[in-house]
């Protein structure tokens, strides 16, 4: 019968994973810190080790180094409290340690003791669900973001999509026009690409002869809109002394063509779009206060692709099936690749996503139909993360400090979250940083 050490300081987890782990028919053993389970290895032979990463007295990895010096070899399992977690630690501690993420399932509890490979098989047969045609997610920050997608679908309310670029939020707005079922087409326009001198042309229209160069009339971007909608990318890069103008036809929804005399009503819902923070805008120069309440009736936060990571290999999945179809190739995935992809950085999120999947795509010998990833993934935006990147060759206490930190970093130092997200207890959490003692964050 196999024989399970699981090594974890969570009363409550432990108390319902040991009922798991007796009723698959498995014997289980409990220790509550590095010292128990040490006690327990020496004492006895395990088959498996289900392993918390943070403990009390230390880390799991300690306990990883122990089982190596006494020459002992259970199959080793790290338990992590965010998918984060695991991505970091990959790659640094053998072939015969795997990583699960809590909360746990029986399910995965039952994979994991029979060393079976808990990780969905991509398949070209069975392409992941495309929400409102166009976007691609399972995650919980996703699904809030459908959530709020069909309340608004409901109404007339302008939307402001408020995210980091490369997230996609021209999709966003298509899924936004898609859902309010309007015949009407989405009209879009980019306002940061746009010259001082053409703005007001491109958005409300001129008459023939109102400037040089106006050889015939044209409509403005709120007439062509019509009943449907009106995409305004980068709004926030509108020179300020331009924005009254727009701030008219939102109130009234009447435009004056450039160089006319004649309003012209306008019925169009406006998404309007900006990768500027919160605190940008506040700070002034970038946009009116009175503009800002106007387009942000309704603002979404578009979440990046470093919250959602598990959401990878189903993006992965669809771009490289697009590909295929646009060239008649039937490349796959493998299991390993799509934890590369998962386990990288992408700070251009899901466009460099794409871009880099297209790289890939195009370097790949059709003959074999397997997608050939580059070593490496390289961007020169990629720099900012480099300061909290985790490497082969660090000292244990270095990795489980720098782990602290950025968790401690994400949720604006509150110990309670960042606990909950590293899958400890506060006290243990407190414990780590008393032990360090230069410990700053």
């Amino acid at each position: 019968m196999l024989q399970v050490l699981l090594v974890d300081d969570d009363s409550e987890f432990t108390e319902v994973a040991c009922q798991i782990i007796e009723f698959l028919g498995y014997d289980i053993y409990v220790a509550a810190n590095l010292e128990e389970a040490k006690e327990w290895l020496l004492s006895q032979p395990f088959d498996h080790v289900l392993l918390d990463f943070m403990l009390p007295d230390g880390s799991g990895l300690h306990l990883i180094d122990f089982l190596k010096q006494n020459d002992l070899k259970p199959y080793v399992t790290l338990i992590t409290g965010h998918p984060s977690v695991k991505g970091m630690l990959a790659g640094l501690c053998g072939p015969k340690v795997n990583y699960i993420v809590k909360p746990l399932q029986r399910e995965d509890i039952e994979a994991t003791l029979s060393r079976k490979d808990i990780t969905p098989k991509p398949t070209q047969k069975c392409m992941p669900t495309l929400h409102f045609g166009c976007l691609v997610g399972e995650s919980k920050p996703m699904l809030e973001l459908y959530s709020m997608i069909e309340r608004v679908a409901k109404t007339s309310a302008n939307v402001m999509l408020m995210g980091e670029s490369g997230v996609g939020k021209e999709v966003v707005a298509n899924a936004i026009h898609s859902s309010t079922n309007k015949s009407a087409p989405m009209v879009a326009t980019n306002c940061g690409a746009l010259s001082r001198e053409l703005i007001s042309s491109e958005l409300f229209g001129h008459e023939k002869g109102a400037f040089t160069g106006a050889i015939s009339r044209k409509d403005g971007v709120f007439v062509r809109a019509g009943n449907g909608t009106l995409f305004l990318d980068e709004v926030t890069e509108m020179p300020l002394d331009m924005q009254p103008n727009l701030l008219r036809v939102l109130e009234n929804q009447r435009v004056t063509p450039v160089g006319g005399t004649q309003e012209v009503e306008v019925n169009c819902r406006v998404v309007s779009a900006t990768n500027r923070k919160m605190t940008e805008l506040a700070q002034g120069d970038i946009i009116r206060e009175d503009i800002y309440y106007r387009l942000a009736v309704f603002p979404i936060s578009i979440p990046s692709l470093s919250e959602r990571k598990e959401d990878i290999p189903l993006l992965a999945e669809v771009f490289l099936q697009q590909l295929n179809q646009e060239n008649g190739t039937e490349f796959n995935w493998q299991s390993e690749q799509l934890a590369i992809l998962q386990n990288n950085n992408w700070p251009g999120n899901v466009r460099e996503l794409r871009h880099a999947i297209h790289r890939a795509f195009i370097m790949s010998d059709p003959a074999t139909q397997k997608i050939q990833l580059p070593s490496s993934f390289i961007s020169p935006f990629s720099t900012a993360n480099t300061e909290s990147a985790i490497s082969a060759g660090q000292t244990i206490e270095e990795l489980e400090k720098e782990l602290i930190r950025v968790t401690l970093d994400k949720v604006d130092g509150n110990k309670t979250q960042a606990a909950e997200m590293l899958g400890i207890s506060t006290k243990t959490l407190y414990n780590r940083l008393n032990a360090y003692t230069d410990f700053v964050v």
